[in-house]
This record gives C-alpha cells, sequence and structure tokens, in this order.
C-alpha cells in the first residue's frame, strides 16, 4: 500500500481522546493529559519509541480544524516540513494558514493531495472529526491507537459521529509498553465489506 492514510491517536479504555473542557489553555481537557504519559518513553529503544518514531517519518499531516486549531496550527510545522492538509467545512476569506498548512474543504480531494505530497510515505491524520470524515469516505487505510488504561468517563470521543454504517478492521500489529498498547488496524475498503 502506497502512502496509507493512518489515523495516530492515544485513548482511553472508554473512547475518549481529551478530556472534558477541551478549549485553547486546556487543549486536552481536564486530565486529558493522562492519555500522554506513554509519551515518557517516546526516546526509548522499547515499542513506544518504535511507534513515536514511525509516527515521524510520516511525509504529511491531515488534521481536523479544531485539533489545528488547539495545537496552535503548529506554527505552520508539524513535524519536518511535511505538508499539513487541514481538514475544514469553511475557509474564511483571508484566513491563510502558516507555513506548510492548507486547509481543503473536500474530505477525497484531502486524502489524494495528502497522499501525493507523503509520496511513499504514510499519511499521519489527527483529530476526530477528520478521523471520522475520512472513515466515512472511506479514505481511511490504517488506525494507530495508543490505548491507554484509564476510563475518563467523559470528554470527546473518536469514534461518535460514524452513522450507521458498520466498518470492519483487521489487528495487524500489537505492541505492549509501560501504560499503553499500541493497537494498529487495517481499515477494510467498504466494497471488502460485502
Amino acid at each position: 500500500m502506497n502512502s496509507p492514510v493512518r489515523l495516530y491517536m492515544s485513548m482511553s479504555l472508554d473512547g475518549y481522546i481529551v478530556g472534558p473542557d477541551d478549549r485553547p489553555g486546556q487543549e486536552l481537557g481536564r486530565d486529558g493529559g493522562r492519555l500522554f504519559n506513554w509519551l515518557d518513553n517516546r526516546h526509548s529503544d522499547g515499542p513506544s519509541g518504535q511507534v513515536y518514531r514511525e509516527a515521524l517519518a510520516t511525509g504529511a499531516v491531515i488534521s481536523g480544524r479544531r485539533t489545528f486549531e488547539l495545537a496552535g496550527r503548529w506554527q505552520g510545522d508539524h513535524h519536518d516540513g511535511v505538508p499539513i492538509f487541514v481538514l475544514t467545512h469553511q475557509v474564511d476569506d483571508g484566513d491563510v494558514p502558516p507555513g506548510c498548512a492548507r486547509f481543503v474543504t473536500d474530505v477525497e480531494d484531502c486524502a489524494r493531495q495528502a497522499r501525493a505530497a507523503a509520496g511513499d510515505r504514510p499519511v499521519m491524520v489527527h483529530g476526530a472529526g477528520a478521523a471520522q470524515a475520512l472513515l466515512r469516505a472511506g479514505q481511511m487505510d490504517e488506525m494507530e491507537i495508543h490505548l491507554v488504561p484509564v476510563l475518563l468517563g467523559e470528554g470527546r470521543r473518536l469514534f461518535d459521529h460514524l452513522g450507521g454504517d458498520h466498518i470492519e478492521l483487521d489487528l495487524v500489529r500489537r505492541h505492549e509498553d509501560q501504560d499503553v498498547t499500541h493497537l494498529r488496524y487495517r481499515v477494510h475498503r467498504p466494497e471488502e465489506a460485502a
């Protein structure tokens, strides 16, 4: 598979990717930072280090607008100057994103542009809204879920707005590390579900 579109997302066991009240100044919500404790091992030779290095080896980023804004627009550079495609419902006149970022309003066009920009490297996806839109459009190839053994109880869920269609997944990799299980799934295309 050339340039797979791959979600990278830390998630609580009850499906939350941030705690409640996520906003500027509290981007991960209350207690949402708990989902990222595994990053303390990102420079290790262990599984979390491997997963982190793979994420930073991606050739393009697709982000939802909310994630992009809460991240301070990454000052236009998510990592290594790779192109950032921000999936948004609308673009306001005069709103020019910084650096390597650009706004795209069509999900299929966004995936197409990101794949082309990534070359032979994967495309990283950030944000629940972008992930859900890509899944609904049949444009998500893989999901790397960093499953954290905590129940947040409330916040923003990753898979709340997928619609009624059933999506099949294949577990293709599982890595256990301190305070996290890294799970990679291949997403079946809609035509494969038949």
